[in-house]
């Protein structure tokens, strides 16, 4: 699928750079398994989750769900129920996909809803509110591998935000568009890196959630020890 400009993160930019705390995730995880589903529900006041999906829940552009984020996406449809955890893509149910015949092939391979849309994130508010039946952002969780996109919308709108790592590197990353690359790595560079830019932002971070109490009195992280031979969790559970 071609995709075009993401005008809305063109004219959100100037925003950013004069509020560049927007960038900061509330949460921050190699992947969506690691996070604790059951914490947000009880006691951040999450009532839906919405996912990214390239690199968040699937390899770019794959109906597949990637290995390392299985466990997760498993959890998040036990725990809140299918029909409160959906995909908005900046591809998948947009302009870009003709007949929104991506969004279906997704929907019907993994299980959830992709949300149809207009703006590309971050925007599109309107239709997450609209397929959840709901009022509250703060209400929602907004989980991805963009900052950005999927970080700064969520933070835009009082959502609770979540950042991961992509699932794919390298060699493994072919698929991906080359713009979404070389953003992903400045992104991730800029959050990330051991340089004094990223340490004020995180020191001077005054993004709120409306419900969560932060880290600290309220975890919404969990360790998996994985296994070598079988892949599976020998640690840690969504359920504690």
């Amino acid at each position: 699928m071609v995709q075009s400009i993401n005008t809305k993160a063109l004219a959100t930019l100037a925003y950013v750079l004069r509020h560049p705390t927007v960038l900061v995730p509330h949460v921050s995880v190699a992947n969506v398994s690691e996070l604790n589903y059951k914490a947000m529900k009880d006691f951040a006041g999450v009532r839906a989750i919405v996912f990214d999906k390239d690199n968040t829940l699937t390899d770019p552009y794959g109906l597949t769900v990637h290995k390392d984020a299985a466990r997760g996406l498993e959890s998040a449809k036990e725990i809140f129920g299918s029909e409160n955890v959906a995909i908005m893509s900046n591809s998948a149910g947009t302009k870009d996909d003709p007949g929104y015949e991506d969004a279906t092939k997704i929907e019907e391979a993994l299980g959830i809803a992709v949300i149809r849309h207009d703006d590309k994130k971050p925007g599109g508010l309107d239709e997450v509110l609209s397929h959840f039946e709901m009022d509250d952002p703060a209400a929602l969780c907004m989980i991805g591998d963009r900052l950005l996109t999927d970080v700064v919308f969520g933070n835009l709108y009082s959502m609770l935000t979540v950042h991961t790592l992509p699932l794919c590197k390298g060699a493994d990353n072919k698929m991906d568009n080359t713009p979404s690359k070389i953003v992903r790595y400045v992104e991730n560079k800029g959050l990330y890196g051991n340089w004094f830019g990223s340490k004020l932002l995180y020191k001077q971070s005054t993004t709120k959630h409306k419900y969560w109490p932060g880290e600290t009195d309220c975890p919404l992280t969990i360790k998996l020890c994985l296994d070598d031979d079988d892949d599976k969790s020998s640690s840690g559970s969504n359920d504690a």
